[in-house]
């Protein structure tokens, strides 16, 4: 791991083992490897009852009837429920739009809609009976694209809107729309040398998390119900169920259960809804888990694009102008659009200076599936466009790919297209810079000497399709600019409790948030920080669960910013509270405890020049110090909807990818070598953790890159391939070597300096893999994923 810049200087420089900046292994790392760890849908209960959802066969119809008797009448059956049963006048959830209903209402607007729920003694009998509940749908025209969707007559998906973005939108079918203006491209154009126009394509990309959607619901005596699920956020879960099932909050008590994945996939609620309203039905336990073809269906996607990019540049290299439109394919409900929508538009420049731009960015309702976050929403999709224009222009004034973008690169105190100044290190040359310098692979590392070549290491693999022949190699740079946390004035923030006592003769801190863990190591985090703070050895990480404030979705790479911060916060008031019974018992004898900076390390009390003053069992004896409190994070603000100017981001994060592949130019079979990055962490809390966020985040832009798209038929609407047998991800077979350069450059505005880190690399590993291969194969491939039809014509 490479370091350079200011070192991050730690408010309270703690000595003790396991603290921040030390790679410290995962409490939950060996059982899941051994496969032991207790996921959501290993979960059982006494007397537990199995839920079933009925789905549309359909993507756009009116439901002319609905028939359960059969279904009510199968032995086993204790509850078959459909949109008459709601128990209460609230029947839609959202987001942040409540446009999703519970179970489908006068008509289905996409292929995979709930309509009916049943609950069952196994949950064969749940299946058999859901199969007998019999729909009549009278099939509507589908809205597939832009075209049909803003069209004078086009059918509108949601009748009667009335949300807040109704008034700025230009059709009723176009969720969100936000321009960003800023300067005259018009006048800006007449200066360009070089002006490349580009218009790009973005295929549909599931989560594909391997733990599909499960949960357990258990209704309690005093008629509320105890949900565990697995999630991404549980307050915004509970704000979206209590009202549907007509109880107060306080009587929704939700705990996370074991998560196999999320990537956004989980921001949205699934069979959360459905498994309560069963089991406050039938009085009894009911658990709903998906398999494969259900979560497909089950969870948000990513929001497939249509990007049309014009840039020009001096012929010096300079850029003079961008003009960008993206069209971002929302599906049949809002979900996270309007935030996705914003992230595309005020990140659609890139990590650039271009002092003159007009984007406009607009996320479409559609009966295709609903798409919502995945990691890195909708700077991912603006990443691919603005990468490839760049590569194209760089060519057009005859520099080098790598250069040209370097010249143009923003830095500190960069002016953003939003009118924001980046106020904190933003280190794009350099990171292009170190990528670049990364030693190469060795050229035909297939081929040992005197040997025949190792198929494994050629495109095509173990399917055994070539030996060499045709293969040739190409290289491809890109790097890309990711925001940290919620935007555009969202209220940020976390809640910690954090308390220290005295158990078995040793200082024990617990930490309890309710932050959902879903693989990206907050559970390391968190202990690391208070170790860090408070001096001690013994953390225990409590379950999160709503018995504590909320800490905001696992996403947005927001947690270790702030919750971590939630976390610090409350561990710097107890420790305050711990000193302050120190001086209490022992100031009277030391003039040190009045005059020094005292610090927490080891268990004891000591001075800023290492004097031990007291033993913190001692200190503490047999109270207890409980504090939590919440964080947030400095404020944004709203871009202004006609202009889009506004701080709207607080933080923002840079990765730089290399790619090198290897293409059979005959056949269409591409091999990623090597995926290179380099990436900005502004303090590395937990080393190893954050090389495995970033090689995470590369392998998932490799599968946007040449695999990985739901297929959706463009006159019916339906998913053609929701399984893991027709929608591909990559294997470890897949996966090439990731090297990894960590540059640590403080931001003086988040806790130890540290930035977000999960996303960005998702970003520039697609296009530098689209840049390898147009560059192996002279194609110019503005669609992703690349398939192999795209790379020999046939």
């Amino acid at each position: 791991m490479g370091t350079t810049g200011t070192p991050t200087n730690l408010t309270q420089g703690s000595k003790t083992r396991g603290g921040i900046g030390e790679s410290t292994l995962r409490p939950d790392g060996i059982l899941k490897v051994t496969g032991e760890f207790a996921y959501s849908s290993d979960m059982w209960h006494e007397d537990m009852l199995w839920g079933q959802i009925l789905r549309s066969t359909v993507a756009h119809a009116e439901i002319v009837s609905i028939d359960t008797g059969e279904a009510l009448a199968t032995p086993g059956v204790y509850a078959v429920m459909t949109y008459d049963d709601l128990p209460t006048e609230v029947k839609n959830y959202g987001l942040e739009i409540q446009d999703t209903p519970v179970l489908a209402h006068g008509k289905v607007r996409h292929h995979g809609e709930p309509v009916a729920i049943v609950a069952a003694d196994h949950p064969e009998t749940a299946r058999r009976a859901a199969a007998k509940i019999k729909v009549e749908y009278r099939e509507l025209p589908v809205i597939t694209d832009e075209a049909s969707a803003t069209a004078p007559d086009a059918i509108l998906i949601h009748e009667g809107r009335d949300d807040h973005h109704i008034g700025h939108v230009p059709h009723p079918n176009i969720v969100h729309r936000q321009p960003i203006v800023r300067g005259n491209v018009e006048e800006a154009a007449k200066k360009a040398d070089f002006v490349v126009k580009g218009e790009y394509t973005f295929g549909m990309q599931d989560q594909a998390f391997l733990g599909p959607e499960s949960g357990l619901a258990v209704p309690a005596e005093d008629g509320g119900v105890d949900l565990y699920i697995a999630t991404q956020w549980l307050h915004s879960d509970l704000r979206q169920i209590a009202p549907v099932l007509g109880l107060p909050e306080d009587k929704v008590r939700m705990t996370l259960s074991g998560v196999g994945g999320a990537f956004g996939g989980r921001e949205d609620l699934s069979m959360q809804i459905h498994a309560c309203l069963l089991a406050l039905r039938t009085g009894k336990p009911v658990k709903i888990v998906y398999n494969r073809f259900e979560s497909f269906f089950g969870h948000v996607h990513r929001h497939p694009a249509k990007l049309y990019y014009e840039h020009g540049a001096t012929k010096d290299g300079k850029l003079t102008h961008l003009k960008a439109r993206i069209v971002l394919d929302g599906g049949a409900y809002a979900s996270a659009s309007p935030a996705v929508v914003g992230n595309a538009s005020s990140l659609g420049a890139g990590p650039y200076v271009v002092d003159d731009v007009d984007i406009e960015a607009i996320a479409l309702y559609t009966n295709n599936p609903p798409c919502g976050a995945m990691r890195g929403f909708g700077a991912v999709q603006a990443c691919f466009a603005y990468e490839a224009q760049m590569d194209k222009l760089a060519d057009e004034v005859g520099m080098d790919r790598v250069a040209f973008r370097q010249l143009n690169a923003m830095e500190q105190g960069t002016v953003m297209p939003t009118g924001q100044v980046v106020d904190s290190p933003a280190p794009v040359a350099e990171l292009l810079r170190r990528v670049k310098a990364m030693p190469l692979p060795p050229e035909q590392q297939w081929l040992a000497a005197g040997e025949a070549a190792d198929v494994r290491q050629l495109p095509g693999g173990l399917s055994n399709t070539t030996h060499g022949e045709g293969v040739v190699r190409g290289i491809g740079y890109a790097v890309g600019i990711k925001n940290v946390g919620f935007s555009e004035g969202f209220d940020d923030y976390s809640t910690a409790k954090v308390r220290m006592e005295v158990v078995g003769g040793e200082p024990v801190a617990t930490v309890h948030t309710a932050m959902a863990e879903v693989g990206q190591g907050g559970v390391t985090v968190h202990a690391q920080i208070a170790r860090t703070e408070l001096g001690v050895a013994q953390v225990t990480i409590q379950p999160a669960d709503t018995q504590v404030g909320s800490a905001g979705s696992t996403s947005a790479s927001r947690q270790t910013y702030v919750t971590g911060g939630a976390v610090k916060n409350s561990c710097e008031l107890v420790r305050e509270k711990v000193l302050e019974l120190g001086r209490r018992k022992f100031g009277t004898y030391h003039p040190a405890w009045a005059t020094a900076e005292l610090l927490l390390e080891g268990g004891k009390v000591v001075t800023d020049g290492g004097e031990v003053l007291a033993d913190l069992v001692d200190v503490l004896g047999d109270e207890a110090v409980e504090i939590e409190a919440e964080w947030r994070h400095r404020p944004t603000e709203a871009f202004d909807l006609r202009t889009g100017q506004g701080f709207g981001h607080v933080q923002y994060t840079f990765a730089a990818h290399r790619a090198v592949v290897e293409v059979d130019t005959e056949l269409g079979l591409v091999k990623v070598i090597e995926l290179a990055c380099a990436q900005d962490v502004g303090k590395a809390l937990n080393p190893l953790s954050v090389v495995g966020q970033i090689q995470g985040g590369t392998t998932q832009g490799l599968g946007i890159a040449v695999m990985e798209e739901i297929i959706v038929d463009p006159k019916t609407a339906k998913v053609r391939n929701p399984s893991f047998t027709d929608y591909l991800i990559p294997t470890i077979l897949d996966t090439p070597t990731i090297p990894v350069d960590v540059l640590e450059l403080a931001d003086d505005h988040a806790p130890y300096g540290l930035r977000g880190i999960g996303e960005a690399p998702t970003l520039s590993s697609t296009p530098a893999v689209l840049a390898a291969i147009r560059n192996a194969t002279g194609l110019e491939l503005n669609r992703t994923p690349v398939r192999p039809e795209h790379l020999t014509g046939k």
